[in-house]
């Protein structure tokens, strides 16, 4: 029996389900409606699928370094509790070994893990942890040697913040204590150049205003101005902030006495930028009661 478009529609309508998996389940049962979502279901699709509209802002991130590569990949949930099941903690860590060797989240989706494509195994733990979970974000970095750090961990290699740091010549201690900075201080650049510019530029015209405002002249305006945004490049860029472990010494002047360069960073927290929708707790009661 050929399936038609209309078909994969009404099934996707009626049991949430993906397209392809919507398409497979009709010809996996010759266009039969009613054994085609009995499929789904068999195979945890359906149920996974109704779930994909709740707000997964909880979760892992979880570092792994081989060689002189590293990457971090955050995992989201729905609740903090899942972020502790160690069913779910198994599949971070073996989707961020994975990581290693796939360019994006996309070809890290479409990977094989275990026998299965991670999308796959995501689809499954859906069904059976029962939460809305999500492949969210990934982050690869190389060189000469890469440290990696977790804050605030689950377990061995994945917490709430996951950071690394690549660095020329130094050692572990001084990249640690380095990944340690960049994951309380959250810097925005490594460096001036690699700063957004129209940051920058919005923060000059905001200063210019204020300085306006007190009736400040324009040749004054300029001069004060240099100041105001050395100051606010120091404070965003990794190399010009002051070191956490030693304040007197910026990272990158810390970096040097330990005969180190750094080359790059990557900081990833669990629901960074996710708008949750919160609920007030007498309209949860409400809600529950209701159900």
């Amino acid at each position: 029996m050929a399936i038609t478009a209309s078909m994969v529609k009404e099934l996707r309508d009626s049991t949430g389900a993906g397209m392809m998996d919507a398409k497979k389940a009709l010809t996996e049962t010759n266009g039969d409606m009613e054994a085609a979502v009995d499929w789904l279901r068999t195979k945890g699709l359906a149920k996974a699928a109704k779930k994909s509209g709740r707000t997964a802002a909880e979760g892992l991130v979880a570092v792994v370094v081989e060689g002189n590569k590293g990457v971090a990949v955050e995992v989201n949930s729905e609740t903090d509790f899942v972020g502790k099941n160690a069913e779910f903690q198994e599949m971070v860590s073996g989707i961020a070994k994975t990581a290693v060797n796939a360019a994006d989240v996309d070809a890290l989706l479409a990977a094989d893990m275990g026998g299965k494509t991670v999308a796959e195994t995501l689809t499954d733990k859906i069904a059976t942890i029962g939460e809305n979970m999500a492949v969210r974000r990934m982050a690869s970095l190389e060189g000469e040697t890469v440290v990696s750090y977790v804050h605030n961990a689950a377990t061995a290699g994945m917490g709430k913040i996951g950071v690394l740091v690549a660095m020329n010549g130094g050692d572990e201690a001084i990249g640690k204590q380095i990944a340690m900075h960049i994951a309380a201080v959250n810097p925005a650049a490594l460096s001036e150049a690699e700063l957004d510019a129209s940051v920058v530029e919005k923060e000059k015209q905001v200063q210019m205003d204020i300085a306006r405002e007190f009736g400040k002249p324009e040749q004054v305006i300029e001069k004060m101005i240099v100041g105001r945004m050395k100051k606010f490049v120091a404070e965003l860029t990794l190399l010009n902030q002051q070191f956490v472990v030693n304040p007197d010494l910026t990272v990158e002047e810390a970096a040097k006495e330990a005969g180190a360069t750094i080359t790059g960073f990557v900081r990833l927290e669990v629901g960074e930028g996710i708008e949750v929708e919160k609920e007030d707790f007498a309209a949860e009661v409400a809600k529950a009661a209701q159900g």
